[in-house]
């Protein structure tokens, strides 16, 4: 089998599909029109960074992708389900199916190991304990904190602490991973470190998409979606930034 060349995507399929989204907030007497008409698809195993300025309506596509909200017209299908459709208890299974999230501020428990940090996903999946603890470790070795397991967040670094936020996003195994501003409380070269580990991950078959506004950090995604006043102003493909993994 030939390789993929650097920058090319081998369709596995649509797993996101927007078509002519609106999503609207009111405010007291006003209506804010956060989405206004928005399509899009985004096929499994790509990686994308969706960009704007504050306002754009970014963060609320993010929010809608992950099940944490729905449009108010419009359809939005992820892995093959209509979401406009689901109530809240639907949505929550499709997020804890499908979905992996990571934030800017780690959330993370401040009294709580890395080991159960991660483990906490798993509860809802009801696995015997032993088996929700392998699987935690798994996940731990996985990002690079296979001797860190134990220790509480207040002894890690930043970038120690966002890698046990993306193993307990990986924890149930998630077909799509969102990581909002992933990089935003990190210096440049943690961020880097961070990005390399996500574009591993999207090698191994995983779905990111990824909110920044910045252009370095997009510049990782083979897609890159911008959005202005609540609509896709560009949508274009670029060689993903790369670099060698750090020693």
């Amino acid at each position: 089998m030939n390789p993929v060349p650097e920058g090319r995507h081998v369709s596995n399929g649509t797993i996101i599909q927007a078509r002519d989204v609106v999503k609207l907030y009111k405010i007291g007497e006003q209506e804010l029109r956060a989405l206004d008409g928005v399509s899009l698809e985004i096929e499994a195993g790509d990686f994308v960074a969706i960009m704007g300025a504050s306002g754009s309506g970014k963060s609320t596509m993010m929010n809608l992708i992950g099940g944490l909200d729905t449009p108010t017209t419009g359809r939005l299908f992820i892995d093959g389900g209509d979401i406009s459709q689901l109530d809240a208890d639907g949505l929550a299974e499709l997020r804890n199916r499908t979905i992996g999230f990571v934030f800017q501020q780690f959330n993370l428990l401040p009294r709580t190991p890395a080991l159960q940090q991660v483990m906490l996903p798993l509860l809802y999946a009801h696995p015997r304990p032993a088996d929700m603890e392998a699987e935690a470790r798994r996940r731990l070795e996985q990002v690079g904190l296979g001797n860190r397991m134990e220790h509480l967040p207040r002894q890690l670094s930043g970038g120690q602490q966002q890698r046990v936020a993306i193993a307990r996003a990986l924890a149930n195994n998630p077909k799509i991973l969102l990581a909002d501003e992933p990089t935003g409380a990190l210096d440049s070269r943690t961020s880097e470190e961070i990005m390399l580990l996500f574009a591993d991950l999207n090698r191994q078959g995983i779905t990111v998409v990824l909110v920044t506004h910045e252009a370095d950090i997009a510049a990782w995604a083979r897609r890159r979606i911008t959005f202005r006043d609540g609509k896709v102003i560009s949508d274009e493909r670029q060689a993903p930034r790369v670099r060698e993994a750090a020693q």
